[in-house]
């Protein structure tokens, strides 16, 4: 648990920094800044593609990390309640074993709450690198649509906003699509 107490407590900016150091100065690996490379021109290629999501990897990871930490945390805290509840006492008074119980009983009604917030984070990793990349002085939407209002254009802050709502969106959407495998009790069926 400590581990995960540190990503928790980290904000995903200050770890995005950490990352950047590791992963883009020291070792190397991943690009230090930009949305893609310098020079490259805006395309609907692969080539293209593949180098934005390079680019977009050290943000993305930055904030699944912290999301990671409070997730786990906030699923051991489910964890804990479920397994006081008297529906869990009984089954192991039937005698059911302990991994049954578990994942049957406990991980199936605490990963409801959990996989909300998880969707709703989803959403999040589209809207953090906007934040992150604007204090790290990259040239993507970020930075133009977080300056004074003096300094941009109301179309990318419309922008920005857009994409933020369209992510959230999709994420309840297939948040709504994947509650009735995670819980056969809730249904879409009209009855």
């Amino acid at each position: 648990m400590p581990p995960l107490w540190a990503l928790h407590a980290i904000p995903f900016f200050l770890l995005g920094l950490i990352l950047m150091y590791v992963f883009a100065f020291r070792i190397q690996l991943l690009p230090m800044f930009g949305g893609y490379t310098a020079g490259a021109f805006p395309a609907l290629t692969l080539a293209f593609v593949g180098d934005v999501l390079t680019h977009s990897i050290l943000p993305a990871l930055s904030i699944v990390l912290v999301a990671t930490g409070g997730w786990a945390l906030a699923m051991r805290g489910m964890m804990v309640t479920t397994q006081g509840e008297d529906y869990v006492t009984f089954a192991e008074a039937k005698g059911l074993t302990r991994f049954t119980v578990f994942l049957r009983y406990c991980v199936r009604n605490a990963i409801l709450p959990q996989t909300t917030a998880l969707a709703l984070a989803l959403g999040n990793i589209l809207s953090g690198p906007c934040w992150w990349r604007s204090s790290s002085a990259t040239r993507v939407s970020g930075r133009s649509s977080f300056t004074p209002s003096g300094k941009t254009t109301t179309s990318s802050s419309r922008g920005s906003c857009f994409t933020v709502i369209v992510a959230l969106g999709v994420a309840t959407l297939l948040l709504d699509v994947i509650y009735p495998l995670l819980d056969p009790r809730i249904s879409y069926r009209r009855t």
